[in-house]
C-alpha cells in the first residue's frame, strides 16, 4: 500500500513568499536609481582626474567641470556646487560629499550618506 503525500506549497505559502519578493523587489526599485547615481559621480569625478594638468585648473574651472558631467550623466539632481570641496593639501583633491533621502512608504524614507575623495593629476 503506497501513501500520498501532498507536495509543494499552499496557496497560503505562495502568497506569503510572493508578497516578500514583491516587498524586495519594491524596495530594490526604490534604492537602485540612488546608487547608480552615486556610480556616476564617481565616474564623473575619476574622469576629472584623469584628465592631464587637471591639479592646474582654478577651483572656479574645477567646479563647472565637474558640474557639466554630472549635469550630462543626469545626476546634477541632488549634487550641487555647495557639495563640491576643493582641499589643497599634498596635492589637489575634490571631494563631494551628499545625502539622498527618498520616501519609501508612507513617512518611512530611505537616507543615504555618500562621500568621495579624488586626487586631480599634474
Amino acid at each position: 500500500m503506497l501513501k500520498h503525500t501532498q507536495r509543494g506549497m499552499s496557496l497560503l505559502g505562495f502568497v506569503l513568499v510572493l508578497s516578500m519578493v514583491l516587498c524586495f523587489a519594491y524596495l530594490g526599485l526604490r534604492i537602485a536609481p540612488i546608487y547608480l547615481e552615486y556610480y556616476s559621480v564617481v565616474s564623473a569625478l575619476n574622469g576629472l582626474a584623469a584628465e592631464r594638468g587637471s591639479a592646474q585648473y582654478t577651483p572656479y574651472d574645477i567646479k563647472v567641470k565637474l558640474l557639466n558631467r554630472l549635469y550630462l550623466s543626469y545626476t546634477d539632481a541632488n549634487v550641487g556646487e555647495e557639495n563640491i570641496r576643493i582641499i589643497r593639501r599634498d596635492g589637489v583633491q575634490v571631494r563631494i560629499a551628499y545625502e539622498v533621502r527618498k520616501p519609501v512608504v508612507g513617512n518611512m524614507d530611505v537616507v543615504a550618506s555618500f562621500d568621495k575623495t579624488v586626487q586631480l593629476s599634474n
